[in-house]
């Protein structure tokens, strides 16, 4: 089969080659991509950002059918329509994986970087990190699931956003149009900002009825913020872009003892002036990954029509078009893109 393969560690080295086609190991099952999403991890995979395990098959966001099941495996069957979690073969025995927290699990494998993952015809999943795809969903939006599931475990578990809260997120990519979108469904006023690049991203979040779309090179997140919370300040800011001037921008929003979530990865280090969070008494929170109980949410919400997925589609392509595809996202002229294996 054709996948798409991170063939060596370095800047680059990713390919459109013939890759074996995989079988089923005993608790797994084999899954036939329907359509798979390129992930901002992805592309710095590519730029080697983030580590990775090559040669392996990138892509984890996707929706398929199930095609052959491993041994033992009871609840699901062939021609199920399913999602996958990111982790691959937790171990099970460490401490996160006991209470839940298997994306945190020290021992685990993960899609796309050190397992092999979706861009690709086939590929291969745990049936305990399955999910079945909900009816009426399409292969298109399954494969939003996965970035969903990230949004709701960092607003919803990890946040903790409630009705009333005022909300600041930066950046309007997926993750930041997911995160408005289940900060909306909690019953927040949300703000969202973006720059110029993202006039068309920002026509979105307005159409997908955040409360207030902001253009951050002509108007100062804070002073937005603070005029809309008598000179206090965002409850929540999210920091969905990975700029290092946005997380200046959000400590900067944030009212003191609010609370500031980072959802966006920076690909490097970079330099904030955390006395900030000091003076103010800040809640920092990170966000990784995600587990069952954000899987759960995620899918009630897009279920009940509270979160839309499909508006956020910007541009599909065939899997062999994945470097058009990249380059598009660098370029920011997408949003969410999605790429579907040939026969």
């Amino acid at each position: 089969m054709k996948a798409v393969v991170k063939t060596q560690r370095g800047e680059g080295h990713v390919e459109y080659i013939d890759f074996p086609e995989p079988d089923p190991w005993p608790g797994t099952v084999k899954i036939q991509v329907k359509a798979t999403g390129i992930c901002g991890t992805d592309l710095h995979i590519f730029r080697d950002q983030f580590p990775s395990f090559p040669p392996v098959v990138l892509g984890h966001e996707f929706g398929g059918q199930i095609v052959a099941l491993g041994q033992g495996v009871k609840n699901f069957q062939v021609g199920d329509n399913v999602m996958s979690e990111l982790p691959v073969t937790p171990c099970r025995t460490c401490r996160y994986c006991k209470t839940g927290y298997q994306n945190l699990c020290p021992n685990r494998k993960g899609l796309g970087w050190s397992a092999n993952g979706s861009f690709a015809k086939y590929m291969i999943a745990e049936e305990q990190m399955l999910h079945l795809i909900p009816v009426g969903l399409g292969y298109d939006e399954a494969a939003l699931c996965e970035p969903m599931a990230v949004a709701a475990y960092g607003v919803i578990e990890l946040t903790g956003v409630q009705a009333g809260d005022i909300v600041y997120v930066s950046g309007p990519g997926p993750i930041g149009l997911l995160a408005a979108q289940a900060a909306k469904a909690e019953g927040a006023f949300v703000v969202i900002g973006g720059v110029d690049a993202d006039s068309k991203r920002l026509a979105l979040a307005r159409e997908l009825s955040i409360d207030r779309i902001i253009n951050v090179m002509e108007e100062d997140p804070a002073a937005v913020l603070q005029s809309l919370t008598q000179g206090l300040g965002a409850d929540v800011v999210f920091e969905c872009s990975g700029a290092e001037a946005a997380a200046a921008q959000c400590l900067n929003a944030v009212r003191p003892g609010g609370r500031y979530t980072q959802m966006g990865l920076f690909g490097k280090s970079i330099q904030l002036d955390f006395n900030r969070v000091v003076v103010k008494e800040l809640h920092v929170q990170g966000v990784f990954s995600s587990n069952w109980r954000s899987w759960d949410r995620a899918l009630r919400l897009v279920s009940q029509g509270r979160v839309r997925l499909k508006p956020l589609i910007s541009h599909r392509f065939p899997l062999s078009e994945w470097r058009q595809a990249f380059d598009l996202l660098w370029r920011r002229e997408g949003l969410k893109v999605l790429l579907f294996p040939e026969d």
